[in-house]
């Protein structure tokens, strides 16, 4: 009997996800500096996951999904795409939803957890496990702090950078 080999889904495909490994519903808000270079921020209601992901797209990143996240594994790969009935959609605060651009696919790569800020100054990322696959795990800066006018800049060099290359 051989074994089947796991297809990695081209971005801008929707692929049927591996039958053990979900897909879950993640109460999550994704984002993405191209199709391998996707995070998903994660934290309770009115934490500021849109806020942020609206901030990171300012500097570069595209929406995957606003609130919820579809987020399966191919073999030791994390995917995460956009429920159909709000792919395209951010709310913001105080305007609405808004209407943009999305990535139908994104590979998983970071976890951003909205819930408790950072305090320290050089911190060591957590991890995170998802569909039994652990991510590096970053937490937001103290709100007030001059690091979280730059947080979503730094957040792309660390995803575009050196630190997750590979």
């Amino acid at each position: 009997m051989s074994a089947k080999r796991a297809s990695t889904p081209r971005p801008g495909k929707e692929a049927a996800p591996a039958s053990d490994t979900g897909p879950i519903l993640l109460h999550a808000t994704g984002v993405a500096f191209g199709p391998e270079h996707g995070l998903a921020l994660i934290g309770p209601a009115g934490a500021g996951k849109s806020s942020l992901a609206l901030a990171l797209i300012n500097a570069g990143a595209q929406l995957v999904g606003d609130d919820r996240l579809h987020v399966f594994a191919r073999g030791s790969t994390l995917f995460a795409r956009p429920p159909r009935s709000i792919a395209g959609l951010i709310e913001q605060r105080g305007l609405g939803p808004l209407r943009l651009g999305f990535l139908r696919l994104a590979r998983l790569r970071l976890i951003i957890d909205l819930s408790e800020p950072e305090s320290r100054r050089l911190p060591h990322p957590d991890e995170h496990r998802l569909c039994g696959i652990k991510l590096p795990c970053l937490r937001a800066p103290v709100t007030g702090s001059t690091a979280l006018a730059t947080f979503p800049f730094a957040v792309r060099q660390y995803m575009c950078g050196s630190a997750m290359a590979g």
